[in-house]
């Protein structure tokens, strides 16, 4: 599940301040085992991100031992909660069978597949199947996957060991990949873009089974669902300009995903700067110019199970 990211869902990613790398488009059904490798690749792209938000939480939270990441995807973030908690075992959470196999085989390649495994199933219910509470629960842009989150949230509680954290990645900033004049086009083109995201995302949201509008604020829906000791911090993603092959890899696959699904709403002007930007031929595109960075803003509110 992945508004920026999304993720996860998957991805732990679409440049929305929301979070997976989403399949957009005028539709809004997403095709997760399809964007496996795209969501692999963002979630090493993002990897300081999660680093540094565990670095954060490892100070809330003291030798966990059971550590659930609630719509993995892959299973690059819970790998990497893996190698920040040695003392702990991890489980990846998700609706999408592949994407675990991914995760289970990312565990063995890096060591840690006797503390690692995996559950299969539509979150929140999935959860119920846990064999023990968790100590940490981690869910990064899947909550908004759910048409009620404020159930879900409650559901998320339950599941938490006394004095165990639930952990929410969720809102932060649209991202930037481009200074606003980019010397092709109109200036402003990923503020227009934006906009399409977010009424993309909020079709989506209102599309989903159980709907229901919920103000987002993230700290008082925490604290609605019975957990306490609320915070909030937010991390920076800055892979400055001139951007490595890689950055300009996903740079290149996020814009071509919006050029494919929002290229009708767009005026004729943005789609063809677009088209120039994914170019490979092209000295204006992102493949080569010199000017692409990605700079995002992402938020983790967490809270505590009373003891």
């Amino acid at each position: 599940m992945a508004h920026d990211h999304h993720a996860t869902g998957h991805g732990h990613g679409h440049q929305h301040g929301h979070g997976h790398e989403h399949g957009h488009g005028h539709g809004t059904d997403i095709d997760w085992n399809e964007m496996a490798p795209l969501l692999e690749s963002q979630a090493e792209l993002f990897s300081p991100v999660y680093e540094r938000a565990m670095a954060w939480l490892a100070q809330e939270v003291t030798e966990p031992g059971l550590i659930v990441d609630a719509g993995s995807g892959p299973g690059v973030v819970s790998c990497l909660f893996a190698e920040a908690f040695p003392g702990a075992r991890v489980v990846a959470v998700d609706g999408t069978a592949p994407l675990l196999e991914r995760a289970r085989a990312r565990a063995a390649r890096l060591g840690f597949a006797d503390r690692f495994d995996t559950l299969a199933g539509e979150l929140p219910d999935v959860l119920g199947e846990l064999e023990y509470p968790a100590d940490l629960l981690w869910a990064s842009r899947s909550l908004h996957h759910l048409g009620d989150q404020r159930a879900a949230l409650a559901a998320f509680a339950e599941r938490l060991a006394p004095g165990g954290t639930l952990a929410l990645l969720e809102g932060g900033l649209p991202s930037r990949f481009l200074p606003r004049d980019i010397g092709i086009g109109r200036p402003g083109l990923q503020a227009r873009l934006d906009v399409l995201e977010e009424e993309w995302f909020a079709r989506m949201r209102a599309e989903l089974p159980g709907s229901v509008a919920e103000t987002e604020d993230w700290p008082a829906l925490l604290a609605a669902a019975g957990l306490t000791h609320t915070r909030t911090r937010t991390f920076l993603l800055d892979l400055p300009a001139p951007a490595a092959d890689r950055t300009r890899a996903y740079v290149a696959a996020h814009l071509s995903r919006l050029r494919e699904g929002f290229g009708d709403a767009l005026d004729a002007e943005d789609r063809a700067t677009l088209d120039r930007l994914l170019d490979p031929s092209d000295p204006a595109s992102v493949h080569v110019r010199p000017d692409v960075f990605v700079l995002g803003a992402y938020t983790v509110h967490t809270a505590v199970r009373p003891v």
